[in-house]
C-alpha cells in the first residue's frame, strides 16, 4: 500500500489519508477521514464523500489520546472509538493540532448553545425582500463576523501554543535542574530560547490579526457605498438589457411575418417542392456518435444518405416526423391574442428570498429508533426534519416546467407531443435533488390554490381528501389548451438506514387539441443516509406514459444509484412508440440536469446481449437535441431549504384565498419565521384538534348507522371532500376524486361559508 499523502486544510475542514484499525484479520486499513463543524467522519474512498459515511464521531465531547510516535486514540465513551495510525510522527501532530484545535471550537459552541437555551435570537432581524441597503448591511457584518471567527480560531491556537509551550519549558527546567554537563545544558537553553521565541511570534500574529479586523470594520461603510454603487449600476444594465431584448423581440417577430408572406407568395410563383426537401435534407444531415444509453437499447448513428434514399419507400414516415423535429425546436410560443390586454397590468412582483433555516441541533436517533418499520404519516415527527411548506403545495410544484404542457398542447403529432408529456413527466423530480426536508402533512380539509393564470395561463388547486391514508387530489388547468389532474397517496416506510416514498396513484394530462389523454404514475423516492452521514435523494423505477386516444407509449426507466456502475448518476432513458410497438424517438438524460430526445431512423435487433440473454435492440437515430434543461436555483438557496425560485413563493401569503389555504397554517408559518419551538407547539395542537373532530365524526357516522341499521362493512368515517368527488376513473377503473367545481367561483364572491375551521 502506498504512504498516505499529507492532509491538507480547506478552510474550516481538514482532511487526509489515515490508517484506522479495523479487526485482527485485516488489521490497520487506509481511510479518507474528514474533519469539519466538530465532527470527524471517514470513508472508504474520496469519491464516498458525497454519499456514503463510513462513521462519524463528535469531538465535542470526546478524548484523544497518544500512544506512540504514530498512533492516536480517538473516543467519545465507549460508544465510539478509533484507533488511527499515522505515516509519520510529523503527520501524526499534525492531525492531533487540527482535532485539539476542533475539539476547544465544539466544546465552546455547545456551551454558547447551552447558555442560549432553545430560543433563536439571530444578531440582526431578518431582512424583509425589497430592503437591499439592509441586505447589503448584513452581507458586510456577516464577513465582519467571518473574520472575527478566524480570529478567535487564531486565538484558541495561540492558547493551545501557549499551553504545549509552557509544557515543553517545564520539561526542559527539569532537565536543566539535573545537573547535566555543559554541552547538554548549552542545548537545553538553546530549545528553551528557541520556544520562547515561537510563543512571541504566535503572540504578535494574533496581534496583527487583531489590527486587520479593526480596519476592516473601519472601512466598511466604505465597502458598503462602493457595493451600492456597483449594485446600482448592475440594476441600471439589466433594464437596458430587458429593453433592448424587447425590441429584438419584436424586430424578429416582424421579420418572421414578412418571411412568411414572402414564401407564401414565392410558392404560389414558382416550383417550392424541390426547396423545400433541401433544406429538410440540410437539417436532417446532421449525425452523431452515440454510446450504449441503457441496459435495454443501444443506439448508433444512422447513415448520412439515410434519409435521401428512403424518402420514396417510407415517405409516410418521414412526411409524419419531419415537421417533429422542426415544431420540438420551437424556442419561443405563440402568445394568446386574449392575453395581450392583460399585458397593461403590471404583474405581481413575487418574492425571491424567506428567512434562513435556523441552525438546531438535534439528536435524530433518539427519535428515530422508535420509529423503525411504522409509517412515516402516523409519527409525530418535531418541525426539524421538515421544509415549510405542506405536501398539497411540494404537489403543486409539478408545475415548476409547465411550459413543456403549453408546447405539447401546440404540436401536430401525437408521437412529438409524447416527448413533451414524457419529458415533463421527469421534470418534476428535479426539484427533489437538494430537499431532504419533510413536507407538512396536510391536515383532512386543507387546500392550496397556484392562480398563475396572469403570468403563465394556468391555475392550480389541491385538496386534502382523505387522512388514512392521506391522500391529496390536484387539478390544474390552462388556457393554453391542457388540463392536469391527480390523486397522490403517499406510502412511506423507515428502514433504518434510508426512508423509501411509495405515491400511489394515476396523473392524467388532457390536451384540448387532439383530445388525447396521457396517463402515468410516479417512481419510488429513496433518502439515504437517515442515521448517519449525509443525506442524499434517489429516484428509482419505471414509467410508462400512455396515450390512451392513440395508442402511443413511452416506457421511461429511472436507473437507480449503484457503487458499480460506469454510468452517469440518475440517468433517465426511454422509448417513444406507437400503438404497433414502432419505435420514433429515444429519450435520454438526467432526472436532475436535462432531457435530450433523438429521432429513430432505423431499428433491429442486435448487440450485445442482456442480462436475460435476450438481444437488445439497436436504434440507428439522428442527433440528439435538448428538450427540457433545469432552472439553475436561486442565489442563497443553501440556507432557504434549497427551493426553488418557484417554491419560494409557494408559502407567501395572498388576499382572498380560502381559511383552508396552507398559507393560513399557524406551525407552518412559524417555521418559515425561524420560531422552531412554537411551531411545535402549534403543530401538536392541530393535530389533535383533527383527531378530537375525527373521533366526533366518527361518533355521528357510528350513531347514524345504528340508527338506520345500515348493513356491517358500511363506511365508518363519512368525511367528504368540498372540492373534489369520489368517482370512478373510466380510464384507469380507479376510484379517485375529482374537482367538481365552485372553488374559483368562490373566490371570485369572497364566500368561504362551507370551509370548515381547520387551524
Amino acid at each position: 500500500m502506498s504512504e498516505p499523502k499529507t492532509p491538507t486544510p480547506a478552510g474550516d475542514t481538514y482532511k487526509g489519508w489515515v490508517f484506522k484499525w479495523t479487526n485482527y484479520i485485516k488489521g490497520y486499513q487506509r481511510r479518507w477521514f474528514v474533519l469539519s463543524n466538530g465532527l470527524l467522519s471517514y470513508y472508504r474512498t474520496q469519491a464516498e464523500m458525497g454519499h456514503t459515511c463510513r462513521g462519524t464521531i463528535n469531538l465535542a465531547t470526546a478524548t484523544i489520546t497518544v500512544d506512540d510516535a504514530c498512533n492516536f486514540v480517538i473516543s467519545n465513551g465507549g460508544a465510539q472509538t478509533y484507533h488511527l495510525k499515522a505515516s509519520c510522527e510529523v503527520e501524526r501532530q499534525r492531525w492531533i493540532t487540527a482535532l485539539e484545535l476542533a475539539k476547544a471550537k465544539a466544546a465552546c459552541m455547545q456551551a454558547e448553545s447551552d447558555d442560549s437555551g432553545d430560543d433563536f435570537s439571530p444578531s440582526s432581524p431578518p431582512v424583509a425582500p425589497g430592503q437591499g441597503g439592509g441586505s447589503q448591511n448584513s452581507e458586510v457584518q456577516s464577513a465582519l463576523r467571518t473574520l472575527g471567527s478566524k480570529v478567535e480560531d487564531l486565538s484558541t491556537c495561540n492558547d493551545l501554543i501557549s499551553k504545549h509551550g509552557s509544557a515543553l519549558q517545564r520539561s526542559l527546567s527539569e532537565l536543566d535542574n539535573l545537573r547535566l554537563t555543559g554541552e547538554a545544558g548549552d542545548k537545553i537553553r538553546q530549545v528553551t530560547e528557541r520556544a520562547t521565541l515561537f510563543r512571541i511570534t504566535s503572540n504578535a500574529m494574533i496581534n496583527a490579526c487583531r489590527d486587520f479586523l479593526a480596519l476592516a470594520q473601519a472601512h466598511s461603510k466604505r465597502w458598503q457605498k462602493a457595493l451600492q454603487a456597483e449594485r446600482d449600476q448592475r440594476v441600471r444594465l439589466e433594464e437596458t438589457l430587458e429593453q433592448l431584448a424587447k425590441q429584438h423581440n419584436n424586430l424578429e417577430r416582424a421579420f418572421r411575418g414578412a418571411a412568411q408572406a414572402n414564401a407564401t407568395a414565392d410558392n404560389k410563383s414558382s416550383a417550392g417542392p424541390g426547396k423545400g426537401e433541401a433544406s429538410d435534407d440540410d437539417d436532417d444531415n446532421e449525425f452523431f456518435d452515440a454510446v450504449e444509453e441503457a441496459p435495454e437499447f443501444i443506439t448508433v448513428p444512422a447513415d448520412p444518405h439515410f434519409h435521401k434514399r428512403s424518402s420514396s419507400n417510407i415517405s409516410g414516415f418521414n412526411s409524419e416526423m419531419c415537421p417533429d423535429d422542426q415544431s420540438l425546436n420551437e424556442e419561443p410560443l405563440v402568445i394568446n391574442q386574449e392575453s395581450l390586454s392583460q399585458d397593461l397590468i403590471p404583474l405581481k412582483k413575487r418574492r425571491t428570498r424567506i428567512p434562513d433555516k435556523p441552525n438546531y441541533s438535534l439528536n435524530l436517533w433518539s427519535i428515530m429508533k422508535n420509529c423503525i418499520g411504522k409509517e412515516l404519516s402516523k409519527i409525530p415527527m418535531p418541525v426539524n426534519f421538515n421544509e415549510p411548506i405542506s405536501m398539497l403545495q411540494r404537489l403543486s410544484e409539478d408545475l415548476e416546467y409547465h411550459e413543456l404542457l403549453d408546447k405539447a398542447s401546440k404540436c401536430q403529432s401525437s408521437l412529438e407531443q409524447m416527448c413533451y408529456v414524457a419529458v415533463f413527466s421527469v421534470s418534476s423530480y428535479s426539484t427533489t435533488v437538494y430537499r431532504t426536508g419533510k413536507p407538512f402533512n396536510p391536515l383532512l380539509g386543507e387546500t392550496y390554490e397556484l392562480d398563475r393564470r396572469r403570468e403563465s395561463g394556468y391555475r392550480s388547486l389541491c385538496e386534502q381528501v382523505s387522512h388514512h391514508p392521506p391522500a391529496a387530489a390536484h387539478h390544474a388547468i390552462s388556457d393554453r389548451g391542457w388540463t392536469l389532474r391527480q390523486e397522490i397517496t403517499v406510502a412511506s416506510k423507515f428502514r433504518g438506514k434510508y426512508l423509501s416514498i411509495m405515491p400511489l396513484g394515476t396523473i392524467h394530462a388532457i390536451f384540448e387539441k387532439g383530445n388525447n389523454h396521457y396517463t402515468w404514475k410516479k417512481v419510488t423516492t429513496t433518502v439515504h443516509n437517515i442515521i448517519v452521514g449525509k443525506l442524499w435523494i434517489d429516484q428509482s423505477g419505471e414509467i410508462d406514459v400512455v396515450n390512451h386516444t392513440t395508442g402511443d407509449r413511452c416506457h421511461l426507466k429511472f436507473a437507480p444509484y449503484s457503487y458499480f456502475s460506469r454510468d452517469v448518476a440518475r440517468k433517465v432513458t426511454g422509448v417513444v412508440m406507437d400503438k404497433d410497438g414502432k419505435a420514433h424517438y429515444v429519450l435520454s438524460g438526467t432526472w436532475d440536469e436535462k432531457m435530450e430526445f433523438s429521432r429513430v431512423m432505423q431499428s433491429s435487433r442486435g448487440g450485445e446481449n442482456g442480462t436475460e440473454g435476450k438481444q437488445k435492440t439497436v436504434y440507428q437515430t439522428l442527433k440528439a437535441r435538448e428538450v427540457w434543461r433545469r432552472n439553475p436555483l436561486p442565489e442563497g438557496a443553501e440556507t432557504m431549504y434549497y427551493f426553488t425560485a418557484l417554491a419560494l413563493t409557494l408559502n407567501e401569503l395572498e388576499e382572498g384565498v380560502a381559511p383552508t389555504d396552507s398559507r393560513r397554517r399557524p406551525d407552518q408559518r412559524l417555521m418559515e419565521d425561524g420560531r422552531w419551538e412554537e411551531a411545535n407547539s402549534e403543530k401538536q395542537r392541530l393535530e389533535e384538534k383533527q383527531r378530537s373532530v375525527r373521533r366526533e365524526r366518527e361518533r355521528e357516522a357510528a350513531s347514524q348507522r345504528t340508527s338506520s341499521q345500515s348493513e356491517e362493512g358500511a363506511p365508518y368515517d363519512s368525511y367528504q371532500a368540498l372540492w373534489f368527488e369520489r368517482c370512478e376513473d373510466r380510464i384507469t377503473g380507479e376510484q379517485i376524486h375529482i374537482y367538481k367545481g365552485g372553488y374559483w367561483e368562490a373566490k371570485d364572491r369572497g364566500s368561504w361559508e362551507g370551509c370548515p375551521d381547520i387551524f
